[in-house]
């Protein structure tokens, strides 16, 4: 699928961009499907919101059990001073997930794609694994910011093997909150590791910490040397695990729809102290 000059030019900035992986169809026909779930879903009395603040970030029995399943979470700032929402709850939630690829048929059709299982192997996974996905609305007016970090932080794998495949089902633009990057970065080292701290009890509300790696700091989302990744409808952005990136606040009137798949290599662990997890009747599939 990829071409040597292609392969390079991930390896050397950590990220590849590229344009009508996805067809219209394929973008269109998502987006639907994500509308149906979300009008079909009933919130549970927990109220998941999701948010990427270390200091607000709670693990509830929701998110601790939905490596295996498919929820609904709200966006920070769907709710007013009084706990009602401000918007319509379809315009209420930052994200789907997180194993809809394997729990709907749309879904489904949509990650395993051979082509994506191709551009997997070219670059260099041997069993490449759907792990997890998230459908991501970045919703108008309130949709939130995603601070800077690196998926290897919350999907560690020994080697290191994951990769992220995020798709861009509408326009992302820098109004909307396209993702950004500073190209090469990957090459640091992981900051942090988001674990269980009580397998005890995986369902427990206060059962994930940060462990902190290394004390060389992320780059900053105001670096000079930052590119907005303002990509059209239909193209594939591949994120090495390692690589920073990052996406601001959608404070426009148009939403940013987009799909993210993780994949990890089926040759490497994956530690039982990882958030996700899936019970041993529902393995990890091929790409």
């Amino acid at each position: 699928m990829l071409t040597a000059e292609q392969i390079d030019r991930y390896h050397a900035d950590g990220f590849l961009v590229m344009p009508d992986f996805a067809s219209t169809d394929a973008c269109d026909r998502l987006r639907a499907r994500a509308n149906e779930m979300v009008a079909a879903w009933e919130p549970g009395e927990e109220r998941s919101v999701f948010t990427t603040n270390e200091q607000e970030r709670v693990s509830n029995r929701e998110f601790l059990t939905s490596g295996s399943s498919t929820w609904c979470f709200f966006e920070e700032e769907a709710f007013d001073d009084t706990g009602s929402l401000r918007q319509a709850k379809e315009l209420s939630i930052n994200k789907i997930g997180h194993a809809q690829h394997d729990t709907d048929d749309e879904f489904r059709q949509f990650a395993y794609n051979p082509d994506l299982g191709a551009v997997a192997r070219d670059l260099g996974m041997t069993d490449p694994r759907a792990l997890q996905s998230m459908y991501i609305f970045k919703q108008p007016r309130i949709g939130g910011e995603v601070s800077v970090h690196q998926d290897a932080t919350f999907l560690w794998t020994d080697p290191l093997s994951v990769i992220g495949f995020w798709f861009a089902l509408e326009d992302a633009t820098i109004d909307n909150g396209c993702l950004w990057a500073v190209p090469g970065t990957h090459r640091g080292p992981l900051r942090k590791l988001f674990k269980r701290n009580r397998l005890d009890d995986p369902a427990a509300s206060d059962g994930t910490i940060f462990d902190d790696l290394s004390d060389e700091p992320l780059p900053a989302p105001n670096s000079p040397d930052a590119v907005a990744l303002d990509v059209k409808a239909g193209t594939m952005i591949v994120l090495h695990g390692l690589l920073p990136h990052w996406s601001n606040p959608n404070r426009s009137t148009r939403s940013r729809h987009a799909y993210s798949l993780h994949c990890i290599d089926g040759a490497a662990d994956y530690p039982a102290w990882n958030w996700l997890q899936r019970p041993a009747d529902m393995p990890l599939n091929a790409l």
